[in-house]
Formats: C-alpha cells, sequence, structure tokens
C-alpha cells in the first residue's frame, strides 16, 4: 500500500512578504517628511526623489540617484536643509513684524506680508502723504521709527519701493512740482530712505530705493478702494540678500548689483 504523501509545509511568512513591508515602510518615511511643516521640497528636487522609484515591485531597477551637490543629503538630513532654515528665520520675522504693526495693521496704515521678494512691509501712501506729495506726514513718523528697529537687528539687504496709482500728479508747493508718477514715486520712496538712515541710524549700505510709478498695481485703477491699494511704499526685506564683509578690503561692499542677484 503506497504512503501518503505529506504536503510540502511553508516556513515562516513568503519571501515576497518581506519586500513588500520594506517598500510600504520607506513609501511611508517618505511621504511624512514631504507632508512636515518644516519642510520645504522644491519641485525639481520632488521628480528626482520621485524618479528613483520606477521600476517593477519586486527588484527594482530604480531611476535617477541624487548626485553630490545641494541635493546629496535631502535623503539623509533633509531638515537640516539651508531653505528650511531660512524658511523658519523669515516666518519668525514676519510673526514679529505683525506683531509689532498690530494697531497700524487693524487701521490699515500698514499691511504686512511675505512674498517671492521677502517680507514687506507696505506703507499706505494715503496715510503717510498728502496728495501730490512725497513728505513724510509727522504723525506717522513713528512708524517708520518701528520699520528702523526691525531693520536694525538684521543683515538683510532692504529694497525701498515707490509706487504710485495711474492718476496724473496734481500741483502742489512750488518745491513739490513732479513732472510724473515716477518722479513723485522715487522722492517718496528716498524719502522713507533718508529717514532711516538719519533718524533710526539704519545702515546705509543695506537700503536701496526704487520708484515704479503706476505700472506695477495690485488692485485695479477702476475704484477709489483699488486706487488708494495702488498708492503706496513698499519696504521689503529681502530673503536670502546679506550684507556681508568684503574679502577685498579695497573694494566696499556691497557691490552695485548685490542685493538683485
Amino acid at each position: 500500500m503506497a504512503g501518503k504523501r505529506k504536503k510540502s509545509q511553508i516556513k515562516g511568512s513568503p519571501p515576497w512578504l518581506a519586500t513588500m513591508g520594506d517598500m510600504n515602510m520607506l513609501l511611508l518615511c517618505f511621504f511624512i517628511v514631504l507632508m512636515g511643516d518644516e519642510t520645504t521640497v522644491r519641485g525639481f528636487e520632488f521628480l528626482y526623489v520621485l524618479s528613483s522609484f520606477k521600476g517593477n515591485v519586486g527588484i527594482m531597477s530604480g531611476g535617477k540617484s541624487i548626485s553630490a551637490g545641494n541635493l546629496m543629503d535631502l535623503g539623509h538630513n533633509i531638515m537640516a536643509l539651508p531653505s528650511s532654515e531660512k524658511q523658519r528665520s523669515m516666518s519668525r520675522m514676519l510673526k514679529r513684524a505683525t506683531e509689532a504693526f498690530k494697531p497700524e495693521i487693524q487701521t490699515k496704515f500698514v499691511r504686512v506680508m511675505e512674498d517671492e521678494r521677502g517680507l514687506v512691509i507696505t506703507l499706505s501712501g494715503d496715510a503717510f502723504f498728502d496728495p501730490g506729495s512725497a513728505r513724510i506726514r509727522n504723525e506717522v513718523k513713528q512708524v517708520l521709527t518701528k520699520v528702523g528697529r526691525i531693520i536694525g537687528k538684521l543683515d538683510n539687504f532692504v529694497r525701498i519701493e515707490g509706487y504710485t496709482d495711474n492718476a496724473p500728479v496734481t500741483p502742489g508747493k512750488a518745491a513739490e512740482r513732479y513732472r510724473s508718477n515716477w518722479e513723485l514715486s522715487s522722492t517718496r520712496s528716498l524719502n522713507v530712505l533718508h529717514f532711516l538712515t538719519d533718524e533710526e541710524d539704519v545702515n546705509p549700505r543695506q537700503l536701496s530705493a526704487v520708484a515704479f510709478g503706476q505700472y506695477r498695481p495690485i488692485d485695479t485703477n477702476d475704484t477709489p478702494e483699488g486706487r488708494a491699494y495702488n498708492r503706496r511704499v513698499d519696504i521689503v526685506i529681502l530673503k536670502e540678500r546679506f550684507l556681508q564683509p568684503s574679502a577685498d578690503k579695497r573694494i566696499p561692499r556691497p557691490l552695485p548689483d548685490e542685493e538683485w542677484r
């Protein structure tokens, strides 16, 4: 009588289960890193990392690897990326400025925000200047004193930008007749700059003044409210642009275009 054949017995987990578990764990860690509050991964970095997952389940051929450079430690120490620390610093600066200008923000004299340029402190043109004039009103100079205290604690370059609406300039006093909105916006930004350097002792090497006239509106010029938003002076604390000592003592910093690069 033929003996009964014994069914093969499988010892332990099947081999594919360990591979699947490892892959799931790696994917979980990957998405936790991407969604973390303190981490910012730029688009091209995301594509590099994602391309490493090309292939089929099992033995994967892989895709592009992260080469040496600013991406080489992305998978090992993403929290140490310089951009992450700079973003946290900018967030702290935004919080301090918002708290310092809380009364002026409530009265709409000042707006504080962050954009691609850096931290932007917007001064309402109607609150700081008379129509057609570039002279800073005495009652709002205390606001610029707050601005000077904030800038005085930083090494960032600061750009003061003057803007107007599209209404032609109105004749003012003889000493303040402007040919166009270019001259008006330029003089307003320069007067703010001079106040910060002369009255608040801000380092003039940090500052620059530019004029955009009526050509960079942030709202429509078809309504009184829109024109009021467009009449403004932006004090922009540039992110990732810092005043640094020159390696060549014969050449004082900053270089002419240093804060624009």
